[in-house]
């Protein structure tokens, strides 16, 4: 199994909990954008759908996925084609953004309001700039989410002080421990146990 980091708008820069999580994490791989500043939604759903797909074994066996993305990343995830989603075991959608809200990120408009066909907890803030908490709960609900509230997290990134986000962790971990049947996260830094 891996973890798939999908950053929004701009990327996660040094110190988001996304970075810091795709550092400590293993099993880890973050989505690469080509233009992080102004998106083009079939390039990057396309670019998530191939970095999906190239998850592999050694044996060069598929690998399912549990998705970690934030902002647009979310509302790119939601694009996603059968063929990728079919490799979804979860996902963790942080701080979705409303691509209505600004003209930049319109081309991801519509946001799609189909139930996703994996499980997914949707995580919001009541004061995030970019996306009405009541909007969240309607993609939540659309989506067939779990829904988690945070009061005054902001955007859920560093410049509202979520660096670590031990919370995001734990949610994490039900999504991975559910899929890997081995206890879930483990450190990079950790040796991976020998198989007998």
């Amino acid at each position: 199994m891996r973890i798939l980091i999908v950053p929004g708008w701009r990327d996660s820069g040094p110190g988001h909990w996304q970075t810091l999580w795709t550092q400590r994490y293993a099993n880890t791989v973050r989505v690469q954008q080509d233009d992080w500043v102004t998106p083009a939604r079939a390039a990057w759903v396309e670019c998530i759908r191939q970095t999906i797909l190239a998850q592999v074994d050694e044996q060069g066996q598929p690998l399912p996925v549990v998705v970690v993305a934030h902002s647009l990343g979310c509302i790119a995830v939601n694009h996603l084609s059968e063929d990728a989603e079919a490799r979804i075991r979860g996902a963790l959608l942080v701080a979705p953004a409303d691509p209505e809200r600004r003209s930049i990120l319109s081309d991801f408009a519509p946001v799609p309001s189909r139930k996703l066909p994996y499980r997914s907890i949707v995580v919001a803030s009541n004061n995030d700039p970019y996306c009405p908490i009541r909007l969240c709960g309607a993609y939540a609900r659309n989506w067939g989410s779990e829904f988690v509230r945070i009061p005054d997290a902001g955007h859920i990134n560093v410049e509202s002080g979520h660096g670590e986000w031990p919370l995001g962790v734990a949610l994490l971990q039900s999504l991975v421990a559910s899929e890997a049947g081995d206890g879930g996260l483990r450190r990079r830094d950790v040796p991976t146990p020998l198989l007998a």
